[in-house]
């Protein structure tokens, strides 16, 4: 069986776990096997994820599971993105009374580790906060088949979309694709509030023409969207490199703000 969630198309035989090792083939059907396994769960300010430009100022019921289907050297949270993690069960009803429940939430924000390889998941879920007048917001790396996300969208409010570069040659070394990404930025944009966020790591994508070509590209979907430029710190298989220099930062958002109104710099 071919999974049809990501670009990577693992084909499973029975009882086989996926590259994300999320996803399983059980009796020919390869469905999520994190199911409502939640591995964090926190109410969050809105601008943590990072949302600076929808309901500012608010608070957000956010929930992660584990696996990814992308390898990031850098990884902020591999502790439940590159491998199975302790989890507690929580259904799509019992998450909707848990974000009903919380002071002050405006909804659930799938994050943490990557959402979309929990497609069932969310689909399921999505429907019910909505119905019951709270806000869905999806954290994500893009790397998703077209038709999948599409069923999704109608049900999300917003997104952050981390671009992790603009290089195809750079999306390799992760185990992505840039193309696939901005098609589906594109596409994100016609249905919800969208904002990118690009992690800047030296020596790997903090040259000026990058930005210029990555900021040029989000005004041409659209120039109101905001773009969240923020400072690597050594992380996961990455950590003999040193912060991103707050100057680098600074620079590279003036190129950004040639193209886009709104630019953040963030993580200093």
């Amino acid at each position: 069986m071919i999974c049809n969630i990501c670009p990577r198309g693992c084909n499973l035989s029975n009882n086989q776990i996926g590259f994300c090792k999320a996803r399983k083939c059980t009796d020919g059907e390869i469905r999520c096997d994190n199911y409502g396994k939640i591995t964090s769960i926190a109410l969050d300010p809105i601008e943590k994820k990072p949302l600076y430009h929808f309901y500012p100022g608010s608070y957000i019921l956010s929930v992660g599971s584990y696996g990814c289907n992308m390898r990031c050297p850098h990884c902020q949270n591999s502790s439940i993105s590159m491998d199975t993690a302790e989890s507690h069960y929580i259904s799509p009803e019992k998450l909707l009374d848990l974000a009903v429940s919380s002071p002050d939430n405006i909804g659930a924000a799938f994050t943490y580790n990557e959402p979309l390889i929990g497609m069932e998941y969310l689909t399921d879920t999505a429907p019910l906060l909505k119905e019951a007048g709270l806000k869905t917001v999806v954290v994500t790396n893009g790397y998703a088949c077209e038709e999948p996300l599409k069923k999704l969208l109608p049900y999300v409010d917003a997104m952050n979309i981390d671009v992790k570069g603009f290089t195809e040659e750079f999306y390799q070394k992760l185990g992505g694709s840039l193309e696939t990404v901005k098609k589906n930025a594109e596409l994100c944009v016609s249905f919800c509030h969208v904002e990118i966020t690009t992690l800047i790591i030296p020596g790997e994508n903090d040259n000026d023409w990058e930005m210029e070509e990555l900021a040029a590209w989000l005004s041409s979907l659209s120039p109101d969207i905001p773009l969240h430029i923020t400072r690597f710190f050594p992380r996961y298989r990455m950590t003999e490199k040193q912060p991103t220099p707050i100057d680098t930062l600074i620079r590279l958002a003036g190129i950004a703000r040639k193209y886009v109104k709104t630019v953040h710099i963030g993580n200093v």
